[in-house]
């Protein structure tokens, strides 16, 4: 018998693309009126296109630089993730680029570092996380470092956002090389990198605290109903397991079954629900993991 995809429903898959063209729209947002305003550096190849775009004073060249570099990133998400995880990328990324040329020009805030650059720096981080999760939760992404970090989030298990701050130490230093040659001033280098430093990191914790795919935690069930606990854990997902425990109560000494399972955050609230439905008096309570072994499965982003 021949195995048969399963289709996305049209209503699930109508969602999606609604939830994918908002994170277009808001990451252009992030740029247009808060990063690129602000002068700080962005990760990955769209640090390089902000850094030219910012040495030769145009708005034009980094929205080019950014067609070209996402151009053979989607290239690399067709075939290092899935070819749903591109397509969703090219449309979030084809978004941002329109949104970038017909958003109309306002200004929210003083950009210079003595009035309000920090509210820019840290609203743009913001915005940004959000746009990005958003992406990621609809089986897609923003582009540029995003494509990278779903590629290595699903081989070494961490967060994607984690992959950002990593993509920004070249972008970061090529950015203030070129900041120093076109001005050749030390100060406003040090101030621009701080800036730097805050955007990157508010939009990685953003990021990571909103996209739980790749966030590890142990969910530990005190039951009398062992069976019943343990089916709606391996019913719930199928790659899923548990490992089971003999427990004595210290006040009632009653006998009682502690159940422990590996789940991602994303697939916790689900599980939580199930097992309640299975034991309704039972007791848990979990934690967050860290090292957890390559061998775990996590289903592919796309």
């Amino acid at each position: 018998m021949t195995a048969q995809k399963t289709k996305t429903p049209f209503k699930q898959l109508l969602k999606d693309y609604i939830l994918i063209l908002l994170s277009g729209f808001l990451y252009a947002a992030a740029l247009k009126y808060f990063v690129l305003p602000s002068k700080v550096i962005l990760t990955g190849t769209e640090g390089i296109a902000t850094a030219l775009s910012y040495y030769f004073e145009s708005y034009w060249l980094f929205i080019g630089l950014y067609i070209v570099f996402q151009t053979g990133l989607l290239t690399f998400g067709f075939v290092g993730v899935s070819r749903v995880f591109a397509v969703r990328s090219l449309v979030v990324v084809t978004t941002v680029v329109l949104s970038l040329i017909f958003m109309p020009e306002l200004r929210f805030a003083q950009p210079e570092p003595q009035n309000e650059r920090i509210i820019l720096v840290i609203f743009g981080g913001i915005l940004a996380g959000v746009a990005k999760a958003i992406a990621f939760r609809s089986r897609g992404s923003t582009g540029d470092e995003d494509i990278l970090g779903a590629y290595f989030a699903i081989k070494y298990l961490q967060p994607v956002g984690s992959i950002a701050i990593i993509a920004s130490v070249g972008s970061t230093a090529f950015g203030l090389g070129l900041d120093f040659l076109k001005n050749g001033d030390f100060e406003p280098l040090v101030n621009t990198l701080m800036y730097t430093c805050i955007y990157i990191f508010v939009s990685a914790e953003t990021l990571n605290n909103l996209y739980k795919k790749f966030k590890i935690t142990m969910l530990t069930v005190i039951t009398r109903k062992e069976k019943e606990v343990g089916k709606s854990i391996t019913s719930t997902s199928a790659h899923r397991t548990y490992t089971v425990d003999e427990g004595t109560g210290g006040h009632s000494s009653e006998p009682f079954s502690i159940i422990r399972s590996i789940i991602t955050q994303e697939e916790l609230p689900q599980m939580i629900s199930a097992v309640q439905s299975s034991d309704p008096d039972c007791f848990y309570y979990f934690h967050d993991i860290e090292g957890i072994s390559s061998r775990y499965y996590i289903s592919p982003i796309g």
